[in-house]
C-alpha cells in the first residue's frame, strides 16, 4: 500500500474513473465530501460499485470512509455497505483505541449477519482530526486485530483549534500540525500498524508533492492519501523502494544470515547493528507487498 485515493461516494462516473488512476486503495467516501441529503443516495452508489467489482483480481483494495460515531450516521452507512464486502471502513475524526474497539465490534456484527469472513473487514483509523484524537494516539496498541494503519490530517484539526491557517508562508506545516503528524508516526509505530501520511490539497503542486512524499517516507510512513487521480503517480513512485535501496537491504540481510548470532555486521565499510536488520526487513517486506 502506498497511495489512498479520496473518490466522492456519491458519483459513480468519478468511482469508475479512479479505477483506472493506480491508486492502491479507494477511500470512497460517505462523509465530508458528500452532501447531507445526498448520503443515502452515495451508500446505494457506493455499494453497488463494491459489489461489482470486489471480486476481481486486478482492482485496488475497496475501502469506505464511513462517517464519524458522534454523527449518529455510522450505522446507516454500514448498513448500506457492508452487504456489499468492502475490503476496508475508514473511521475518520478516531479518539483513539475506544473508537477502533468500537467500529471493530459494529464490523464483527455485520460480517456475521451478511455471511462473511470473521475480521476481514480492515480499519484504518483517521486520528489527528482534533484534538482529542492527537491525545489518544498512543491507545490504539491492542485495541482491534482489524486495526491495519492509522493516518493523520490538518484540514479538519485546523477546524477544531480555531486556526487560520495550516501551513506558513513557506508552504510548510506549522507547529501543531507537525507535532500531529509525528505523534501518529509514533502511534502507529507503537500500534505496529501502517503510518500514512496526510493528503497534499494543492493537487496542481506536483513538485510541492513530491517533496512531502520523500520527507514523509524518510520518517517511516508508508503510504499517503491523495485528493486527485493525478497525484496517484508522484506518490506511487516516492513509496515504491528503489532498486538500490531493495539491493542494501538485501546485503543486510545476508550479512547477518552469515554471521548469525552476531549483534553487529559490516556491510560496505559501514558497522550495522540489529535495528539496521529490522529497518531492512520492513523495507523488503514492503516492496514485497507492491
Amino acid at each position: 500500500m502506498r497511495s489512498l485515493l479520496f473518490v466522492p461516494g456519491d458519483s459513480r462516473k468519478k468511482l469508475d474513473k479512479a479505477l483506472a488512476s493506480g491508486a492502491d486503495v479507494l477511500l470512497i467516501d460517505l462523509e465530508d465530501s458528500v452532501d447531507v441529503t445526498a448520503k443515502e443516495e452515495a451508500r446505494r452508489v457506493t455499494s453497488a460499485f463494491v459489489a461489482e467489482h470486489r471480486a476481481k483480481t486486478d482492482r485496488p483494495r475497496l475501502y469506505v470512509r464511513v462517517n464519524g460515531l458522534t454523527t449518529g450516521l455510522t450505522d446507516a452507512d454500514l448498513d448500506g455497505v457492508m452487504p456489499a464486502a468492502p475490503d476496508g471502513v475508514v473511521l475518520p475524526k478516531t479518539v483513539g483505541g475506544a473508537d477502533a474497539a468500537h467500529l471493530g465490534a459494529k464490523l464483527a456484527v455485520r460480517e456475521a449477519e451478511y455471511g462473511l469472513e470473521d475480521g476481514a473487514t480492515r480499519i484504518l483509523a483517521i486520528a489527528t482530526e482534533n484534538a482529542a484524537g492527537v491525545f489518544a494516539l498512543g491507545t490504539f496498541a491492542g485495541a482491534s486485530h482489524r486495526l491495519m494503519g492509522i493516518a493523520w490530517g490538518g484540514e479538519d484539526l485546523s477546524a477544531d483549534l480555531g486556526a487560520e491557517a495550516n501551513r506558513g508562508e513557506d508552504g510548510a506545516y506549522t507547529d501543531p500540525y507537525r507535532l500531529a503528524r509525528s505523534l501518529t508516526l509514533l502511534g502507529a509505530a507503537a500500534a505496529g500498524v501502517d503510518a500514512v501520511d496526510s493528503v497534499f490539497t494543492n493537487f496542481r503542486d506536483m513538485a510541492g508533492l513530491e517533496a512531502e512524499c520523500r520527507q514523509a517516507r524518510r520518517d517511516g510512513f508508508v503510504a499517503k492519501m491523495a485528493i486527485h487521480p493525478a497525484q496517484v503517480p508522484v506518490i506511487n513512485e516516492a513509496f515504491t523502494p528503489s532498486a538500490d535501496a531493495i539491493a542494501r537491504a538485501q546485503a543486510v540481510i545476508e550479512a547477518f544470515k552469515a554471521h548469525p548470532g552476531a549483534g553487529v555486521v559490516g556491510v560496505n565499510g559501514e558497522m550495522l547493528d540489529r535495528p539496521h536488520l529490522l529497518r531492512a526487513e520492513r523495507l523488503l517486506g514492503r516492496a514485497g507487498r507492491i
